[in-house]
């Protein structure tokens, strides 16, 4: 399903649906962050993605980490909360969701960087690789957010 991102759009469409969603901000050893290119719409970002039934959040971070980049994590903190109500997700299907989601901190355990029907791409990547990459401005918060391990997490 194709996704456009709307971002302080005033010709977005109306929103109709809010749903529980997480990213996760993970490092390697060498300090570079874990990224898929979504299958989607061809943008860099941080694995993740919605709640699923009977499931504590932090095990939808887990999940969907391993699901789209083949590594295995454990949730160590909270990056940030981005609820921006300027930030829409147009599907195909008609969906048009205001962004709601929990960025979390992981810690690597172990895995490969694997690529999945949601993921084109996926790999470890540099800080100062990051402007060569192209990163929705609503991710890119997350990401730096996450490098800068402030002390709260971010709300916003």
């Amino acid at each position: 399903m194709a996704r456009i991102e709307h971002f302080n759009n005033p010709e977005a469409p109306k929103p109709n649906s809010i749903v529980v969603a997480v990213t996760v901000f993970v490092q390697d050893e060498q300090g570079r962050v874990l990224l898929i290119q979504r299958s989607d719409n061809g943008l860099w970002a941080l694995p993740g993605g919605a709640q699923d039934f009977g499931e504590y959040i932090a095990e939808t971070a887990v999940r969907e980490t391993r699901e789209e980049a083949g590594v295995d994590i454990e949730v160590t903190g909270v990056v940030g909360i981005y609820t921006n109500p300027n930030h829409l997700v147009e599907y195909s299907d008609g969906e048009v969701r205001q962004q709601f989601s929990i960025c979390f901190r992981g810690r690597y355990l172990r895995g490969e960087p694997t690529t999945s029907d949601e993921s084109s791409a996926v790999r470890w990547v540099e800080q100062g690789e990051l402007d060569s990459l192209s990163i929705h401005p609503s991710m890119r918060l997350r990401i730096d957010r996450g490098f800068q391990r402030d002390s709260e997490p971010y709300i916003g």
